[in-house]
């Protein structure tokens, strides 16, 4: 999902990214995908990372507090490779973004930053170019103007990742965008996001990494950058020994589609064929591909109990409205669905059986499977698993339970935007 632009904008942009094609998947078996060629290589490009700390960052506010805090504690070097970079503020204290990158430049410390050119496309030419000035380096993924472009224009091939990597020690990843939103009101006296989801609340979750899984956010990070032109880069310690300070145990998943490695699509579906017990799944945008509904569907029908955390308003309408019509047949096979109203629910999270959980970029819709570069977390045990089922627990105790009865009686207008909705399902 193209996030973070006003309404009018977000359907032109749809519209534009139309005439990238449309979306394909990978074909998998109809059973096992467990023993897929594609998962296998899945697997083998995420090694399973033993002795990493982590930390969940439970609100966007959160969020954007712990990238400020890293960024002021980097000694080396500072990469940034975000959908969304605009000069956001510090909650609470009023300091922008690009100038604590350029007090850090000024420190010595290299910056190196890759947006993406729709996602940013509201931050000025003027605003990047001062932080050039000042000594960092950026990268813009494959820009949307075709007079523009390094290679082949693609303007489905968008980067959605979210990663922040500070002196190759600790990295950052979720589904928060480097976006003003996130400076919002919330609680008492927050906007009505049904009314403009642009000024209301957002809810988000981010993910602080340190240990060997920081130095696969970091290959990441410098692989996009040498595959999009970017240059050299004047070395540094990008990769220092590893420590291992914690007990948790992960994969990292570099997930690229348009270049034959769909990831996180091919390990998600995975998880929920293996499935037996439970399968709590939030994201921003449901717009799920045709075998991510099937296997949801088959999950809630042999008796594992499906809970979907879902947006109830968006910054995008027609999401929302597929969303909503594949609502009948997710009821009727026994899955639970909360829609989030009193703000814009952005989070892209998972947990299977209280064991698999997953924190990053991709939402559950068929750009992130088809189109998007993502990056995502895959972390094991009852530990962290735990703590994230606590975490959406809360979440779900604030929403709204939606009923069958209440879905097939909704209004005749309602089912018109739906279906319409449709014809634009590959580009969101």
């Amino acid at each position: 999902m193209v996030q973070g632009d006003t309404p009018g904008r977000r359907e032109a942009m749809a519209l534009l990214l139309g005439l990238g094609g449309c979306a394909s998947f990978p074909d998998l078996p109809d059973r096992g995908i467990a023993d897929a060629p594609l998962f296998r290589e899945a697997m083998a490009d995420a090694p399973l990372l033993q002795g990493n700390a982590v930390g969940l960052l439970a609100g966007g506010p959160r969020v954007l507090i712990e990238v400020f805090r890293m960024i002021e504690a980097a000694r080396d070097h500072v990469h940034l490779e975000f959908f969304i970079v605009e000069d956001v503020r510090r909650p609470g204290s009023g300091e922008l973004l690009f100038d604590l990158l350029r007090r850090k430049l000024r420190e010595g410390v290299a910056v190196n930053v890759i947006y993406d050119s729709l996602g940013s496309s509201r931050t000025s030419r003027a605003e990047f170019d001062a932080l050039r000035e000042a000594g960092a380096r950026l990268l813009s993924f494959n820009p949307a103007n075709p007079l523009e472009v390094r290679r082949a224009w693609r303007p489905n091939h968008r980067t959605h990742r979210k990663i922040l990597v500070v002196d190759g020690r600790v990295a950052l990843t979720g589904g928060a965008n480097l976006h003003g939103v996130y400076a919002n009101r919330c609680g008492p006296g927050a906007v009505d996001p049904e009314v403009d989801p642009e000024e209301a609340c957002w809810d988000d979750v981010g993910l602080r990494i340190e240990g060997p899984a920081v130095l696969a956010f970091q290959r990441l990070f410098l692989d996009t950058w040498e595959s999009q032109g970017g240059g050299a880069l004047a070395p540094r310690d990008w990769f220092p020994a590893p420590r291992r300070p914690g007990p948790t145990a992960m994969r990292v998943l570099g997930s690229s589609p348009v270049q034959g490695r769909p990831l996180f699509h091919v390990a998600r579906l995975a998880a929920l064929e293996a499935a037996r017990r439970s399968a709590i799944i939030c994201t921003g945008y449901f717009v799920p591909a045709p075998r991510e509904m099937t296997e949801i569907l088959r999950a809630a029908r042999r008796g594992v109990a499906v809970s979907l955390l879902l947006p109830g308003a968006s910054d995008h309408a027609m999401p929302l409205h597929i969303q909503r019509s594949l609502y009948g047949d997710l009821l009727e096979a026994g899955a639970r669905i909360f829609e989030v109203h009193d703000r814009v629910m952005h989070a892209k999270l998972a947990v299977v059986d209280g064991e698999w959980s997953a924190v990053g970029s991709s939402n559950l819709d068929r750009r992130s499977a088809a189109w998007n570069d993502e990056v995502d977390a895959i972390l094991f045990g009852p530990e962290f698993g735990g703590a994230l089922e606590r975490l959406l627990g809360g979440r779900i105790a604030g929403a709204r339970a939606v009923t069958l009865a209440e879905w097939r009686a909704r209004p005749f207008g309602q089912r018109v935007r739906e279906m319409l909705s449709w014809s634009f399902a590959d580009q969101l």
